[in-house]
């Protein structure tokens, strides 16, 4: 399958990693918002040479209807903004390039965008792209049909300078019908991405928690839906659709 990968921040460069680590995936190309010449994908980002590593193109020097002509593609995965499915989602959905966003937080705008781009192609959107995080959230809402009166708390923490409540935390929330003052937010240092869902039981509690120990865990998460999605040629997808499968057991 021959990916674009959209935006080129710390967690984009880990994801274009570990899909150039893939053999049944090819990075033709990143789209980058900063100014940049067309230039090969700078090989320190990858730890295989199994692949001839690819281009790096800027918005500001191609047109987005040119580069999927030039370059075509059967998937977009986009970890750049969220003004970016504007820039380039009827130009994918024309062509039937099939969307994987990563975005944390769309507004309603967006979520309407998204949903009229899959009426023509295979739109998947996930907050959090890790497949850890989204057993968790299937997990506790599992847990909540258990035992609807027990006390729910959120914790997410982050690095310092990430702004605004995590899109995961909230999306969390929205799952188990939880305020949003439910979430409580901690930004220190570097980490990656932790979330902690607290159920508070009489006479015990439940915790279950998610850590992204690096943000090559996002690109394992695009891996796995890449795997799952190739058979869609539309529809709006997210990731419960590709797990609930794997929670039904055989008595």
């Amino acid at each position: 399958m021959k990916i674009g990968l959209i935006g080129f921040g710390r967690t984009g460069k880990a994801v274009a990693s570990v899909l150039m680590s893939e053999e049944a995936f090819t990075l033709e190309w990143v789209l980058r918002r900063n100014p940049t010449g067309n230039k090969e994908l700078p090989f320190q980002y990858t730890d295989t040479s199994l692949k001839t590593p690819k281009l790096i193109f800027s918005k500001e020097n191609i047109e987005v209807e040119a580069l999927l002509d030039k370059h075509p593609v059967d998937c977009i995965v986009d970890f750049s903004s969220t003004e970016g499915i504007y820039y380039y989602g009827e130009a994918a959905a024309k062509r039937k390039i099939k969307i994987v966003s990563a975005i944390s937080h769309y507004g309603p705008h967006e979520m309407e965008l998204l949903k009229s781009l899959s009426e023509k192609t295979a739109v998947f959107w996930s907050p959090n792209i890790t497949v850890g995080v989204n057993f968790l959230l299937l997990a506790s809402k599992c847990l909540k049909r258990i035992a609807p009166y027990a006390d729910i708390e959120i914790l997410e923490e982050h690095f310092k300078n990430k702004t605004g409540v995590s899109g995961t935390a909230l999306k969390i929330a929205d799952a188990l019908d939880l305020e949003k003052d439910s979430i409580s937010s901690i930004r220190a240092g570097n980490i990656v991405g932790k979330h902690e869902v607290i159920f508070g039981f009489p006479y015990q509690t439940v915790r279950l928690t998610h850590e992204s120990i690096s943000r090559e865990a996002f690109g394992k998460g695009i891996v796995f839906v890449l795997e799952h999605i190739a058979e869609h040629n539309r529809g709006f997808i997210n990731f419960e659709d590709l797990l609930m499968p794997y929670f039904l057991f055989e008595r």
